[in-house]
């Protein structure tokens, strides 16, 4: 079992004949209360014959013993595994019935009815003037074996399908208490069970755990409960403390339901982690449900609470940090670093637009920008022309 749990333990004290509770999973996470099944206690009523073949089951109105005197009164919400009273109880969200295939999810809202409208939820005299009020006759009042067993029948009705049986409905032998079993039955079942929503935990912080860095406000963690925070402890290092969102301390007073709150880490804090945990004095609300520990492994039976009264209850959650980051400083060093590479280049021309000009072939005043590579040419041919001309005129000399 994993999240949503509050510390509470609650001691189940369970009497009689454990009536069986169908197959299923573990809920994947589990909150309130813990109980602990140590032994006998509760009160039996008539056994009540359900179903094709009158299966005969014992009834019950379990005690379930809160640590510090309270008591919780519970019904079964299953019909086919037996009590193991060496298993722990968790509270547990109605969506977390680890039956998946059970009635149970589809009426939930119709079994908190009953729970509310039958025994213990009404005492003995309420019943029996809702009775009259829908016309029954009842024999001799309704007494306590009575309206556990019509109480418990109708739960079984919604939990499991399983109707009573009409003609011979319970083991007392007595055809009037018969009658007032089958009336109470009617009743609870009747057109007159609208149903009731599922009832909120008495204490609950969510969520569980929250992480982040030195120097942040770590959550916010919600608290919901119906009742009075009476305390607030600790498990952190010292400076961090517990605040509302704008930084403020908080103490047990100012903590109600809904109230936000926040884990104020120093920026300097080394990485660390921690927990805190809030008591209160609440109410576990009819209608919460209890699942066997370790479900998954081996079913044992559940409950569903039929009556309450205020109870010591505690909530915890915990937090982790990492330090903050730490700024970094350049590293010295004596290399003188190498220039950065780049490429020389000759600017580019700036491009000017000239004047157009329309050249004249037979100008001599235009402007002249060099000299003409002809010149030197013209020169040299003229000198090769003479030197030419003085040998020829040598030889002739010589021939004449």
């Amino acid at each position: 079992m994993s999240s949503r749990r509050t510390l509470a333990r609650v001691g189940a004290l369970v009497a009689g004949t454990a009536t069986a509770l169908s197959l299923g999973a573990l809920p994947a996470s589990a909150e309130g209360a813990k109980a602990d099944i140590v032994g006998g206690g509760g009160e039996n009523g008539y056994n009540v014959n359900l179903g094709q073949g009158s299966q005969n089951m014992q009834t019950t109105l379990f005690t379930l013993n809160i640590e510090g005197g309270n008591t919780l009164r519970a019904y079964c919400v299953e019909i086919s595994v037996s009590v193991d009273p060496s298993r722990s109880l968790f509270e547990s969200p109605w969506d977390e019935f680890p039956n998946a295939d059970s009635p149970f999810h589809s009426n939930r809202d119709r079994i908190n009815w009953v729970l509310h409208h039958g025994f213990q939820g009404k005492n003995l005299d309420a019943l029996e003037e809702k009775l009259v009020e829908q016309g029954v006759e009842l024999h001799n009042g309704l007494d306590k074996r009575e309206a556990i067993a019509g109480t418990q029948a109708a739960v079984w009705h919604f939990s499991d399908g399983k109707d009573i049986d009409r003609n011979d409905p319970s083991s007392s032998r007595d055809a009037g208490a018969d009658a007032d079993v089958l009336a109470l039955y009617d009743y609870l079942t009747g057109e007159s069970n609208v149903g009731i929503e599922e009832p909120a935990p008495a204490l609950k912080v969510s969520p569980e755990t929250a992480s982040g860095a030195a120097g942040e406000r770590l959550g916010p963690f919600t608290v919901g409960t119906t009742g009075e925070i009476t305390e607030i402890s600790t498990e952190l290092p010292e400076g961090v403390t517990l605040t509302d969102a704008d930084g403020t301390e908080l103490a047990a007073g100012d903590i109600t339901d809904g109230t936000e709150i926040y884990v104020d880490v120093p920026a300097e804090a080394e990485a660390g982690a921690g927990e805190f945990s809030l008591s209160a004095t609440a109410h576990l609300a009819t209608g919460r449900l209890f699942v066997s520990e370790g479900y998954d492994r081996k079913p044992a039976q559940s409950l569903i609470v039929a009556s309450s009264e205020d109870t010591n209850l505690s909530a915890k959650a915990g937090v982790e940090w990492n330090a903050a980051p730490q700024p970094t400083e350049p590293e010295e060093t004596t290399e003188t670093p190498a220039p950065s590479e780049t490429t020389s280049e000759a600017p580019a021309p700036t491009e000017t637009t000239q004047p157009s000009v329309k050249p004249q072939a037979d100008s001599e005043d235009l402007a002249q920008t060099g000299a003409s590579p002809m010149v030197p040419l013209l020169i040299g041919l003229g000198l090769l022309g003479a030197g030419t001309g003085a040998i020829l005129l040598q030889r002739r000399k010589k021939s004449a």
